[in-house]
């Protein structure tokens, strides 16, 4: 394209920013006070301390009731399979927006185990499309600008565009040194956005997205033990996060049985049965619901692995069951939970660093998922901050690890077929 077409596109990027951040900044506070409600308020008006039973079964399925009307009454299925992977999606038309907000509520605020980032891509992407009917672009271009709106909402969830840039720059890198070009409104997008997060002069903008674990201790002495912990977990994580994807396959398959309706409602209520079956062996019903980012800090404190073991089995279950029953949300999250849990037991069995736990666990239980590993290893490092500095080449062993097993899983049948 011409020198005048391309900074047209830069700067169409920077105009998109503060509608996409803002967009992603209003869904996730909705998100939270939505939770907060059903999870803490309804339970409290009802004279519990805790969600009771009947809250931790019947939330769950209200969310796929509330899922299973966005993707029958409104456009867009409510946004793509979350079995599909990170970059499945296509850019999302305007129209799709409000099945996409209203499956993911139900997803994320009723406790189904998947997490914000592919609807916030969706939503950005959609912003980044509305703005190509106001402005005289090349069709052909319309896609850079819904990539800035994706990568200027995903900004506000990963605490700012590193993190989320190497992300989906890894994404994309199919397409070689054309991919730099065609990420550069996208990054001017997600800069100028997240200034609604830092402020601008006087203006101290709105609350900071943060991607951190707090009150972790320093990890200040790097032992060859601990980086052979970070490869055979990474391994562990791999094998772990294919099992759940291995299940949800078997679950997806249920659709042609049963149909979309039931086989949603129906895992739902698993859902929430198999929180309430973990609260009655001991664990907190609420680390076996939703993402888990908001567990992981009392992951980290776990010291009993009976405990542990309950809360990752559960996890790994619901996660399977919404992965395969028809929910809207990410991958990424419950894979982190997952990642991080397994390097607990060898936390609680040789005193392994926590610091360690959480970002070797978050680099292997990502890129595992994803298949984006410097992302996956960026997200790690972000998670445990200047406490984690000296964690960071357990977090790449991890990683590495985790990627080269689920490379390998995944290649042996196609290399049986071959032979």
């Amino acid at each position: 394209m011409s020198g005048g077409a391309y900074l047209k596109l830069i700067g169409l990027g920077a105009l998109i920013g503060i509608p996409a951040a803002l967009l992603a900044a209003v869904f996730l506070a909705l998100i939270h006070e939505l939770e907060n409600w059903l999870w803490h308020d309804l339970p409290d008006a009802l004279g519990y301390d805790a969600p009771p039973w009947f809250l931790v079964v019947g939330l769950p399925v209200a969310g796929a009731a509330l899922v299973l009307a966005a993707r029958r009454l409104l456009p867009g299925d409510g946004g793509h399979r979350p079995l599909d992977g990170f970059g499945a999606s296509s850019p999302t038309p305007v129209a799709y927006m409000p099945g996409v907000a209203l499956a993911a509520i139900g997803t994320l605020a009723f406790g189904a185990v998947l997490g914000p980032e592919a609807p916030l891509i969706a939503l950005g992407s959609a912003v980044g499309l509305a703005v190509t009917h106001f402005v005289d672009i090349d069709p052909a271009h319309h896609r850079i600008l819904a990539m800035a709106g994706a990568f200027s909402a995903i900004s506000a969830l990963f605490g700012g565009p590193i993190a989320a840039g190497i992300l989906l720059i890894e994404a994309g890198i199919g397409l070689g040194k054309l991919l730099i070009p065609l990420m550069i409104p996208g990054l001017v997008a997600a800069a100028v956005g997240y200034l609604l997060f830092t402020g601008f002069g006087n203006w101290g903008g709105l609350e900071e997205t943060t991607l951190s674990v707090p009150g972790l201790p320093p990890y200040e002495e790097v032992h060859v033990g601990d980086l052979l912990v970070a490869v055979v977990a990474g391994v562990l994580i791999a094998l772990v996060v294919q099992v759940s994807f291995a299940l949800a396959r078997r679950v997806a398959a249920g659709e042609e049985r049963a149909g979309m309706g039931k086989l949603l409602l129906a895992g739902g209520l698993a859902v929430g049965l198999i929180a309430v079956v973990a609260d009655a062996l001991g664990a907190d019903s609420q680390d076996v619901l939703f993402s888990g980012q908001a567990s992981i800090p009392g992951l980290v404190q776990e010291t009993s692995a009976g405990i542990l073991a309950v809360v990752l089995v559960a996890k790994l279950l619901a996660y399977a069951v919404c992965l395969g029953c028809g929910f809207r949300g990410g991958q990424v999250f419950p894979a982190m939970f997952l990642g991080i849990g397994v390097i607990m037991f060898a936390v609680i069995a040789f005193d392994v660093s926590p610091t360690l736990a959480v970002a070797a666990g978050t680099a292997a239980g990502s890129a595992a998922v994803t298949r984006l590993l410097f992302a996956s290893i960026v997200i790690g490092s972000l998670l445990v901050g200047s406490a984690g500095a000296d964690a960071v080449p357990a977090a790449i062993l991890a990683g590495v690890a985790a990627w080269v097993t689920v490379t390998a899983l995944e290649r042996a049948p196609r290399r049986r077929t071959a032979e």
